[in-house]
């Protein structure tokens, strides 16, 4: 008879690996979308703040072509253009989208409430900071020295277009954070995003995953609109991408990442009792 061992990791946390916006910095996630509405307007199509969710967390370009793929919004280009959406229209979109991504990025980019004492929190028990986006390398740049003006600075940054292999959803980025952070097992990290396909890159890499309700895509609001709703309102939209977040496959999902560091310690209780990911 054969016999398979499997090898737990029983050690800490190593790294968590944070997405960007709705994570972070940007509650709600606003500057991919709004900026996506603009960009499109510019080829004369009106796209929703909806609609210019629904692919958020993918590369930029992938974003988009799947924005031009989208039932409602691909009728529209139909019917200005008489023909769908091509690849060379996705070139010429994205095009416009960069521009006004890297000129407005900082505009929403102010850390979500507690991200930084998290932060503190990890560096003080020597965990590392990973990082990875959908923004491209260019609008990185453009947010890197915003963020650190503001506090923020992560050991590790991997753009959507950094790598050959791609982005999510595949595990690419979030395994460019372990050997770049000298992580010795995927299973010692923690992937935490707003994004199903953010979720999806986690588990495609063999972490952990938590999800964030509140702060990101899947509820859509600002933190001032989202305080002025009342509590039955809140449950609401939270239990929608509680469940969206849920279905993708996230071990944990919670309001913000101010409520991580609980999380983790749950997360460390388990590993100690040989589980894994």
């Amino acid at each position: 008879m054969n016999y398979r061992y499997t090898r737990a990791y029983l050690g800490p946390i190593q790294a968590v690996i944070f997405d960007w916006a709705g994570t972070v910095l940007d509650f709600g996630s606003f500057a991919p979308t709004q900026v996506l509405i603009e960009a499109f307007a510019g080829f004369g199509i009106e796209i929703s703040l909806a609609e210019a969710r629904v692919p958020m967390g993918m590369a930029k370009w992938d974003h988009i072509k799947a924005l031009g793929q989208l039932p409602t919004v691909a009728a529209r280009w139909q019917a200005k253009f008489d023909r769908s959406m091509t690849d060379a229209d996705v070139d010429a979109l994205y095009a416009a989208f960069m521009p006004l991504q890297i000129a407005k990025v900082g505009q929403y980019s102010l850390p979500i409430n507690g991200a930084l004492d998290v932060m503190a929190a990890l560096r003080a028990k020597g965990i590392k900071i990973g990082s990875c986006t959908g923004y491209p390398r260019q609008v990185m740049n453009a947010l890197l020295p915003i963020a650190r003006e503001r506090g923020y600075a992560p050991d590790c940054i991997v753009a959507a277009d950094d790598l050959k292999a791609g982005a999510r959803p595949g595990p690419w980025m979030a395994l460019q954070n372990v050997i770049e952070l000298a992580v010795s097992d995927v299973a010692a990290c923690v992937k935490v995003d707003d994004t199903a396909v953010g979720i999806d890159e986690g588990l495609n890499a063999g972490m952990w995953t938590v999800g964030l309700s509140v702060t990101g895509n899947e509820v859509g609001l600002t933190a001032a609109e989202w305080a002025d709703l009342s509590t039955a309102e809140q449950a609401k939209k939270r239990a929608v991408a509680v469940e969206k977040l849920s279905r993708a496959g996230a071990h944990y999902v919670i309001d913000s990442i101010a409520d991580l560091l609980p999380v983790l310690a749950d997360i460390e209780a388990r590993m100690a009792r040989s589980e894994r990911p």
